[in-house]
């Protein structure tokens, strides 16, 4: 359990580090836009060969991957709903926006998007780390431009540095127990159930990456967003053939 735990935490330690990143250099928000870009790409690989691949392999038919990749759908967008009329809505806007948004919108949403990702690391630790080093590197990688567009954002909408670090901070040691919840709910779990699971993280990051990541990674970096997007989906993919 306590190894489910940190390894979470050190997965979600990225989004302190990109945040470091965003305090101590200005990145231009064409240049923000791109990294983005790029970290939905690292997302886009790790869904597909991390997360369906293994829940294909786990459950016994493909009803249990569809059903869980809608209800992973469904739920994130209703949250993202949710967190929308809570004042998060523009949590990744790297511009400044969140100013007009509030401090709990913005940390709820920063939560729900890294819950699932983080529970699955727990529930791979206790089924013998299929998914291991390839996803923990695609989580790790794709938390810094979510954290450094977020944190450039809410810096120019006035937030204070050291209250911006704190909520990092907060939301790494949060996704550690997600990590660790992941890893103690499902310990006597069917294989179709983590099949499921996978799929349901997987249908939730999916539609994070179309609602939140991508329509912010075009308007600030532009069609040349697919390129690195496409690179970002290589170097994850080939650190999971390496792993």
């Amino acid at each position: 359990m306590g190894a489910a735990f940190g390894w979470g935490t050190l997965a979600a330690s990225s989004l302190v580090i990109g945040a470091l990143i965003a305090v101590w250099f200005h990145i231009s928000l064409r240049v923000i836009g791109l990294i983005m870009g790029f970290g939905a790409g690292v997302l886009i690989s790790a869904v597909s060969f991390d997360l369906i691949e293994e829940a294909a392999a786990d459950s016994s038919g493909h009803g249990w991957i569809a059903a869980g990749l809608f209800a992973g759908c469904l739920v994130f967008f209703g949250g993202d709903r949710l967190i929308d009329k809570l004042g998060g809505k523009q949590r990744k806007d790297p511009s400044g926006d969140q100013e007009d948004g509030s401090a709990m919108g913005i940390v709820l949403g920063s939560v729900l998007d890294g819950i699932p990702e983080s529970m699955v690391i727990g529930l791979t630790i206790f089924e013998g780390g299929k998914v291991g080093a390839a996803y923990l590197a695609a989580v790790f990688i794709s938390n810094l431009p979510e954290s450094i567009s977020s944190t450039s954002g809410l810096l120019t909408g006035g937030w204070k540095k050291s209250k911006v670090l704190w909520m990092w901070g907060a939301i790494a040691v949060i996704s550690g127990i997600a990590s660790l919840a992941g890893y103690a709910l499902f310990q006597d779990s069917s294989p179709d159930t983590v099949g499921f699971v996978l799929a349901f993280a997987a249908g939730a990051i999916l539609t994070m990456l179309a609602n939140t990541m991508f329509p912010e990674a075009y308007q600030h970096g532009g069609k040349l967003v697919g390129v690195v997007t496409t690179l970002g989906f290589a170097v994850a993919y080939t650190i999971h053939t390496i792993g």
